[in-house]
């Protein structure tokens, strides 16, 4: 590491003021900063003393996603498998994911980071370390079977419109990844559909192999979602459910996975517990009312319990990584609960009330992500008017 530090000491005249690379020198920035803690310093009060710095706080979410990511890549090879009528290995899984879930990584980062730089050159400022995130972000909330120029074409739409037209990282009013996927969805439903055949990696044959949420949104009406679930040969359980064994977006399946991402998160602060908490709570309310009010020819989604509509889908996954969104999310405490809470009715209420799109996550998010400045707005105000009104007594 010495000589590699001596090596950038070295170089750095050339990319700063009157170097003859200066204009690379933001290409020069992000290569040290992404292999160095920054050196820089604040020259002036006041300052603030923290632990995280955007890299670090960065790195904290990478490696919190690590367990989905890998449950991501065997469970994606365990279902080409399947689908082929292969003999089923750990290994056979392992490599049968990595060779589709590579390159859907590979294109997330190249392509996205094609536009990090172009928009870093024409505004001649640093590259930013926020897309590290959501270029490893996107590539888990796409079904396996995604093709790569669709790959190439979501994560162009999530960061050019999503962040870039709004002046770049930390000015984005919505979450990027959930743009660009909103935008493939609407643009190419057919493969976000939840019952779209999964299409090996190298096969011409495929499958339908039915999402959990696909099969509880087709379930007939007076019939029980949880029987539907369990009939031959699908049988999703609550084991299969928490392990992640079944169809779906590569790392929203694995509930065990997608929990231990969250207790790394919590334990190291690097997400807030409130946004969880009031998703969750959200939800559970919106689906108690909903068994409350559900009568014999209504909706099955209605009767469905608590602990089902939070296990299937994107919902866990989007509770843990895209609620908690530091920019795009509510930042005063009471308005996390609040932010929280909206996500989570509006997730239950769309999933359960249009069946035609079972999933409702996304779109909760993305209603919350409007909604996240005003609830900031109000919380502040009153705070204000309550000092104010302590400071004249």
């Amino acid at each position: 590491m010495k000589i590699l530090r001596k090596l950038f000491d070295t170089v750095r005249p050339h990319f700063e003021k009157d170097g003859r690379l200066h204009g690379l020198y933001f290409l020069f920035e992000g290569v040290e900063s992404f292999t160095f803690t920054t050196g820089k310093v604040t020259p002036g009060a006041p300052h603030v003393r923290d632990h995280l710095d955007i890299k670090r706080l960065m790195s904290m979410v990478i490696i919190a996603l690590i367990p989905a990511i890998l449950v991501g890549i065997y469970n994606t090879g365990l279902q080409g498998l399947l689908a082929d009528g292969l003999a089923v290995t750990f290994w056979g899984a392992v490599f049968r994911g990595l060779r589709v879930v590579l390159p859907i990584i590979i294109v997330s980062y190249a392509v996205g980071g094609f536009w990090e730089v172009l928009f870093a050159v024409i505004r001649k400022h640093e590259i930013n370390e926020g897309f590290l995130v959501t270029g490893m972000l996107f590539p888990l909330v796409l079904p396996p079977n995604t093709p790569l120029w669709q790959v190439a074409l979501g994560i162009s739409f999530g960061v050019v419109i999503g962040k870039e037209v709004f002046g770049g990282t930390g000015m984005n009013i919505f979450n990027p990844t959930l743009v660009g996927r909103a935008f493939l969805f609407f643009s190419y439903p057919s493969g976000f559909s939840g019952s779209a055949p999964y299409m090996a990696a190298r096969s011409l044959d495929a499958v339908t192999s039915a999402t959990p949420l696909a099969v509880a949104a087709a379930t007939p009406a007076g019939e029980s979602v949880t029987a539907s679930l369990l009939n031959f040969p699908l049988n999703y359980d609550l084991n299969t459910f928490f392990l992640g064994l079944h169809p779906g977006c590569i790392g929203e399946t694995s509930i065990l996975a997608i929990l231990l991402g969250a207790l790394f998160l919590l334990l190291t602060r690097t997400a807030n517990w409130r946004s969880m908490a009031g998703t969750v709570i959200g939800a559970f309310i919106t689906v108690s009312l909903f068994n409350l009010i559900a009568g014999p020819s209504s909706n099955p989604l209605m009767h469905l319990p608590f602990h089902y509509h939070i296990l299937m889908g994107g919902f866990m996954f989007g509770t843990v990584f895209m609620v908690t969104d530091p920019v795009s999310a509510a930042m005063t405490r009471t308005g996390m609960w609040f932010y929280g809470l909206l996500i989570g009715v509006m997730a239950i209420l769309i999933r359960v009330v249009n069946p035609a799109y079972p999933e409702g996550m996304m779109l909760a998010i993305l209603f919350g992500n409007l909604f996240a400045p005003l609830f900031d707005y109000y919380v502040v105000k009153a705070n204000m008017k309550r000092r104010l009104n302590r400071a004249q007594q």
